[in-house]
């Protein structure tokens, strides 16, 4: 979009080396995913009376909510049910079947089946210890989430390092090294996870099972079959617009998209080429094969009962092999297939040299048709024809070669139809050998049996032997079983004392900050009364009276603020407010004891309004839904949308900004080095940017009341520097701007610094329309004209009050859409309104501007003049707390909101504003031009001079 010379080159180095970078990070994350998370097929005991037996079912461990859930399928999206592994305990009988286990979790029994004793050993030691892990993080988190069954994801961004206080604390050392040494030996690599999923195949069974769960498997036969609808690939994004002027991105160049088209054309004929080299290079024909019945080999028979038996405890129903034939006549068909492809690879590339020798000679024939150049053109031709002749010649040349291939080709076909016939014989003859083997063994079985008087007396002497020898084998392996089962139930009961004995302090810890709570409000009662006493018989006296001296107190503990010196006794302090909110913002001023007392309240009034029941309810619906794609990844779709729309809950926000961005720069970031961000800031650093002298004093001025950006030492400061940098040489054009480091400030909260980079140029780059940031800032004139437009019609009493009173409130809000609302509302509704402007984009700017004149409509129609309503729209944005209201007015009131109506206005203005500004540069031009031509006008004249 923007950028010189040097950018594209950048652009364009990087562009040829991004493939193999970003495939190689792909593999690695995709590694370290399958690695770090439990899942696997078990067997699970369901149903009822005579439906009652194991059924194949999907395990997937969800570390947020320390639930184990249960799919039907790995490609389903909703889950049959769920078990809580925080409060359960774990065992198993060793006279069980192999790999059963038990789970016994909230009054309720659950029987599982694993394929064998290790893959159950397995599973019970690694759900121990995230029943471990999951129950010392939720004793160490912090005294406000205590309310909450979910320990959040860890955060990213410049939050997180606030979390980092309180997150985890070191378990003890005694209780790890007993738990180690009753841990029971079990070998990881290969026996859950989605690898060995991969390489073991469920085929769980398509009837209903269960009555109880027939409108999940529904939904999820549904949601399976409408997967190509939810692909972000197959759909276009909202904010794209078809006029030319409003174009989000430069088209590619030529020389991009060979690059691009190449890599789609070895992307889709490497599997094809995979594919044909599996097996043998040529394509026999086995039709004389097919119809002979293959006996079974001498291992097949002897293994039959332990196949048999393996396969019944097994969660894996194995599908039986394709027919020989088929499989060997779908061979042939590709090799021909390829043999055609590369056959018409050949005649295309003769086409194309034809195709340029004939424009050579038009072009030829053209610059040599003067009359004084005949003789030059007969020369040409002649060499033309030579050069036709010569390539006849050449392509009979290799179709005499083509056909002496073809001829190797059918020498070869019969070389190996005959061996395969050899070959057929001697697996015959294989197999008769291993019949007569089997007959031989079985008639020696009955010879001893059936044997004379001493050789029955040496049988009868071995057997008791034998016997003996058995019972001790089958001894000592039931030893070894129950050393094992012994240590894990040591373990066992090792870990529930201790989580035990945790949860009674916490709760021990609880009834004492109840107490404090209950004491604290006694005391805040009486002092109520106390003043509302005052309040109602005033003492009109110059003395200072018991009831003042109350007040002042009252008045002292209000504005009292929880310092960090002061959080030794966190769980005893009943006081909500602390001197930084959650995002980091300053929440009580430290100079005026009026505006304290306020901004306490208005703390206050947030406190409350976030522990209300329909907050609660957002957040379990953010819950549900992130438990129901833990199977796939995040699509948009209305449900989410809608989520969005309700405000992401802060624990969960990093991980939705980072996909919004993602989604919204894919093809910026496909186009790029993976390495991209490094190397503009390698450029940062080795060359000056002209834009860096502003950036520098921007910096502590961009968000002076945050921790993180407060002072040059603050941590924020440097990565906010780092963003600005590499962005102003990502777009020269631009270079920087004043507000787009109060955009990257607020990136940087939630998202790493690379991640904020993406971010900002989600916002310029797709989001705001061309020359949004530009010296002229356009596009930013363009949407206050736009949201006059929408003023009229969405709230026409309140455009009329202004038009009255001859108030231009886009001085007010040309900020508001510059900056994205940051400084001008609390900070509790800036980031619920970022977090739908990330996910649907501009379009949210202008519902939330209506909505905050929505909310406020009836106090601003009270006043009646010009400068009353001009102050009160300075500040009346930072007197609205309530988020739900606000909400609603946006997305419900202001409905009907189409994309298309702003797109339309937007071009409309687009147009007006670009005549009015080439008219400002006439005047200013022919201004500059009168003021150099004359001069006279300019000489200084002295006071002696002008007396004279």
């Amino acid at each position: 979009m923007h950028g010189g010379d040097g950018s594209e080159t950048l652009s364009r180095r990087d562009s040829r080396i991004a493939p193999a970078r970003s495939l190689d990070t792909a593999d690695s994350d995709t590694a370290k995913e399958q690695s770090a998370k439990l899942c696997g097929y078990l067997n699970k005991l369901a149903g009822k009376g005579p439906l009652r037996g194991f059924k194949t079912r999907w395990f997937v461990y969800d570390p947020r909510k320390c639930y184990l859930y249960y799919f039907k399928s790995r490609q389903d999206s909703l889950p049959l049910g769920h078990i809580e592994i925080a409060d359960a305990c774990f065992s198993y009988d060793v006279e069980a079947d192999e790999g059963q286990f038990e789970i016994h979790s909230n009054g309720k029994d659950f029987l599982l089946k694993a394929p064998n004793s290790q893959v159950k050993k397995y599973w019970l030691q690694q759900l121990q210890q995230k029943r471990w892990e999951f129950c010392n993080n939720r004793a160490s988190v912090s005294r406000e989430s205590w309310c909450f069954p979910t320990v959040p994801d860890l955060p990213t961004g410049l939050v997180a390092r606030d979390a980092d206080a309180f997150m985890y604390e070191k378990p003890n050392e005694t209780t790890e090294s007993v738990r180690s040494e009753f841990a029971v030996d079990t070998t990881s690599e290969g026996l859950a996870g989605l690898a060995y999923a991969a390489r073991n195949p469920a085929t769980p069974s398509n009837t209903l099972n269960s009555l109880r769960h027939w409108g999940t498997e529904l939904r999820n036969s549904v949601s399976q079959l409408r997967q190509g609808r939810g692909n972000p690939e197959n759909r276009r994004s909202v904010f794209y617009t078809g006029s030319d002027e409003w174009e989000m991105i430069d088209p590619l160049n030529k020389e991009l998209q060979d690059q691009m088209a190449l890599q789609e054309f070895s992307k889709k004929s490497h599997p094809e080429m995979h594919r044909n080299s599996t097996g043998s290079a040529f394509s026999f024909d086995f039709g004389r094969n097919a119809s002979r019945s293959r006996r079974p080999f001498l291992r097949d028979m002897m293994g039959s009962n332990k196949t048999s038996k393996s396969t019944e405890s097994s969660p894996v129903e194995w599908n039986g092999s394709k027919s020989s034939e088929a499989q060997l006549r779908l061979q042939s068909q590709q090799e021909e297939l390829t043999h055609l492809r590369e056959e018409l690879a050949s005649q295309k590339e003769l086409v194309r040299l034809l195709q340029q020798t004939l424009k050579s000679s038009q072009y030829d024939r053209r610059s040599l048709s003067g009359p004084e150049a005949s003789q030059d053109s007969l020369q040409l031709v002649q060499e033309k024809d030579e050069q036709i002749q010569a390539l006849c010649g050449h392509m009979e040349k290799l179709g005499l070669e083509k056909e002496s291939l073809q001829q190797e080709l059918k020498t070869l076909k019969n070389k190996v139809g005959e061996i395969n016939d050899q070959l057929g014989m001697l697996m015959e003859t294989i197999q008769a050998k291993d019949e007569v083997i089997i007959k031989l063994s079985q008639q020696s079985c009955t010879g001893c049996d059936s044997a004379g008087s001493p050789n029955r007396g040496a049988a009868d002497c071995t057997s008791p032997a034998c016997k003996g020898l058995q019972e001790l084998d089958n001894l000592k392996d039931s030893l070894q079983g129950y050393k094992s089962q012994n240590k894990f139930l040591n373990k066992e009961i090792l870990e529930l004392s201790v989580l035990r004995r945790n949860s009674e302090v916490r709760e021990k810890t609880l009834e004492a900050k109840y107490t404090a709570l209950e004491a604290k409000l006694c005391q805040i009662e009486s002092k109520y009364l106390v003043l509302l006493q005052e309040v109602n018989n005033p003492v009109c006296s110059t003395e200072q009276s018991p009831a003042r001296e109350v007040i002042s107190r009252l008045l002292e503990d209000a504005l009292q603020v929880e310092s960090p010196e002061q959080q030794e006794h966190t769980i005893l302090k009943p006081h909500p407010v602390s001197e930084y909110d959650v995002f980091g913002f300053k929440t009580v001023p430290e100079d005026d004891e009026e505006e304290k007392l306020v901004a306490k309240v208005r703390a206050l009034d947030l406190r409350s309004l976030s522990l209300t029941d329909q907050e609660v309810s957002v957040g379990v619906k953010w819950e549900n839904y992130l438990a129901s794609i833990m199977n796939r990844e995040m699509v948009r779709m209305p449900e989410l949308k809608t989520l969005v729309r309700s405000g992401v809950p802060h624990k969960h926000r990093c991980k939705v900004w980072k996909w919004c961005i993602s989604f919204h720069v894919k093809k910026f970031r496909d186009s790029v080095a993976a390495d991209y961000y490094a190397l503009l800031l390698q450029k940062a650093h080795e060359i000056q940017n002209p834009a860096s002298k502003q950036i520098e004093l921007d910096l502590l001025r961009t968000l002076p009341n945050n921790k993180h950006y407060c002072s040059p030492a603050s941590e924020g400061i440097q990565k906010l520097r780092n963003v600005l940098l590499a962005f102003s040489w990502r777009n020269p054009d631009i270079g920087y701007c004043q507000g787009l480091n109060r955009l990257a400030a607020i990136a940087l909260l939630y998202l790493e610094e690379e991640d904020a980079f993406w971010c900002l140029i989600a916002i310029v780059e797709v989001f705001m329309p061309r020359d949004y940031y530009t010296k002229t800032l356009l596009g930013s004139q363009v949407d206050q004209r736009v949201f006059k437009d929408l003023m009229s019609e969405k709230l026409p009493r309140l455009h009329a009050h202004f038009e009255h009173y001859k108030v231009d409130f886009s001085l007010i809000t040309f900020n508001w859409f510059l900056v994205v609302f940051v400084d001008s509302v609390v900070s509790d509704i800036l980031f619920k309104i970022w977090d739908s402007f990330l996910y649907e984009g501009p379009k949210i700017m202008f519902r939330f501007a209506l909505a905050l004149f929505k909310y406020k409509e009836d106090e601003i129609l009270k006043l009646q003049d010009s400068m009353c309503i001009f102050k009160y729209l300075r500040y009346f944005t930072r007197t609205i707390l309530d988020a739900r209201k606000l909400m609603n007015i946006a997305f419900v009131d202001m409905n009907p909101f189409p994309l298309r109506q702003i797109q339309n206005r937007r071009t409309f203005h687009l147009e007006k504003v670009r005549l009015e500004l080439t008219e400002l540069e006439a005047i200013r031009q022919d201004f500059l031009r009168e003021r150099e031509t004359n001069t006279d006008g300019r000489n200084l004249i002295s006071d002696d001079e002008e007396d004279n």
